[in-house]
């Protein structure tokens, strides 16, 4: 019950512009954070439907329930997992469910859709954006991950060479044109009951948020910190491109999370890694064991404003936004300062899920200049949107230039020790050496047309709390089907 009181509270604090919905759901102290944050996001998300429900079946005067309370029980009873409550609430609600269940039944005769998905307002920049899946190549290989989906019925396209070659629809697939282990489906593409995640070879991974491990490229053997870790896709990344190889340190606060972490990546196949559960900037760089640390991947936490399942729209207090952004610009810049004292640093990545310049440009422009023996890397030359000048060197992600969730990612190279004398810089690797051939395919990429020409952490999170919960589902429903054999196996004898 505690669940549902506190996802309640939470959706009527977003709606009334109270605070972003990721600083919500985090502040709840709530015992279960990825239950919660999947509850309040896909409620969120399917809003819309639910109140039509409410509103058709006049619900709340039957039920004397506030509307957010209704929807979070109304999504689960006919959406969701089934309602994980008992008592009065569960009673009203399983009273109702008949006329409930007809009225969802009849929303989708008359916009002639099957899905509950179907439903969903069209043009939302969520429905827009392709399902992105990174292969992990610690398990397979991208030409293995594409013919067993081309077995199962999907149609490869070859390697995207334009933006508008991601507008896909059925079963159609490409590899994306800019990171060599990221394939791209049609959106609301679902995997989460399908053998390749569930035996951790393929990881769904937004790909924006994928471009920080695959920028740094740390090479194989070579000792890597990830510094706020939790829940870990970026990490399996690094552990992917170094081939298990080396060490990898990843840092979290939270044991929660990190414990989750520690599940994904012995899905994923990681070995490399050593997991502590503590505060990056506890960490003395001078420590022995990181004596050897040449490359830092930092994503710290943020305002979360690019992920498009979170944006619920700015506080209305704009002085209590204000305040928010620069108590977080000031932690993060701590956090890159503090990354910049390892002793034998060649590059860092600097990355965050945010659209805002005060979490980006401006930590970056500060680090640089409290930190002159590091430079700005110029990235991919031929991605579409650019840091906000002058550091146009840094990468910025969005949903309509990129079609990704909202991003920022700086890399960071040193260049001198600190006393004026210039070290050898390492050059970057071209674009042709970061991505290599596609895999051969018969089929090709079609022409543009008037018809498709036109772009976290906490997606992860949601991600995995959405799969965990399909998962659990599954499991109940196959201990549901022994037991009615077992019961007819007794009928019989």
């Amino acid at each position: 019950m505690a669940l549902y009181a506190t996802a309640a509270e939470i959706l009527e604090k977003a709606e009334r512009k109270r605070g972003a919905l990721k600083t919500l759901v985090y502040d709840s102290k709530f015992p279960n954070i990825k239950q919660l944050f999947a509850l309040v996001c896909e409620t969120q998300k399917f809003s819309s439907v639910l109140q039509e429900i409410i509103e058709a079946t006049k619900l709340l005067k039957l039920t004397k329930l506030k509307m957010p309370m209704a929807k979070v029980l109304l999504y689960d009873l006919l959406i969701g997992q089934g309602l994980k409550c008992g008592g009065a609430w569960k009673a009203n609600m399983m009273k109702h469910r008949p006329r409930l269940q007809a009225e969802l039944a009849r929303m989708k005769v008359r916009r002639k859709v099957s899905r509950n998905e179907d439903l969903l307002p069209a043009g939302s920049p969520a429905d827009q954006l392709p399902r992105y899946v990174r292969v992990n190549t610690l398990k397979t290989t991208v030409g293995d991950a594409v013919d067993y989906l081309k077995r199962e019925g999907f149609s490869y396209l070859g390697q995207a060479v334009r933006l508008d070659n991601l507008t896909l629809k059925n079963k159609e697939f490409v590899l994306d044109m800019h990171l060599p282990e990221v394939l791209a489906f049609p959106p609301n593409t679902d995997f989460h009951d399908h053998f390749l995640y569930k035996a951790g070879h393929i990881i769904l991974q937004d790909k924006a948020s994928c471009l920080p491990a695959h920028l740094l490229h740390p090479p194989a053997g070579s000792q890597v910190i990830d510094a706020c870790a939790a829940p870990g896709n970026k990490t399996s990344h690094l552990a992917a491109i170094m081939k298990n190889r080396g060490r990898l340190f990843a840092f979290d606060l939270d044991g929660k999370r990190l414990s989750t972490m520690s599940t994904l990546l012995l899905r994923a196949g990681v070995s490399c890694h050593q997991l502590a559960n503590r505060d990056f900037l506890t960490v003395d760089p001078d420590d022995p064991q990181y004596k050897d640390v040449e490359y830092i991947l930092l994503d710290p936490s943020c305002s979360g404003s690019g992920m498009v399942c979170l944006r619920d729209g700015s506080p209305a207090d704009q002085e209590e936004e204000k305040a928010r952004l620069a108590a977080l610009a000031s932690f993060q810049l701590r956090c890159l300062n503090h990354s910049l004292r390892f002793p034998r640093l060649k590059r860092l990545v600097y990355s965050t899920c945010s659209i805002h310049s005060q979490e980006n440009e401006e930590v970056v422009a500060a680090c640089l200049q409290q930190n002159p023996n590091f430079r700005l890397v110029p990235l991919l030359a031929q991605w579409p949107e650019r840091g906000l000048e002058p550091l146009s060197q840094c990468l910025r992600a969005s949903t309509t230039r990129t079609l990704t969730h909202g991003f920022f990612v700086a890399l960071l190279e040193k260049v001198s020790d600190g006393r004026g004398i210039k070290k050898k810089s390492a050059v970057p690797l071209s674009e042709a050496e970061r991505v290599p051939p596609a895999p051969s395919s018969d089929a090709k990429i079609p022409e543009a047309t008037e018809e498709n020409s036109d772009g976290s952490d906490a997606e992860e999170i949601l991600t995995s709390a959405v799969g965990e919960i399909n998962d659990s589902s599954n499991k109940k429903r196959k201990r549901k089907r022994k037991r009615k054999k077992k019961k007819k196996a007794t009928k019989a004898e």
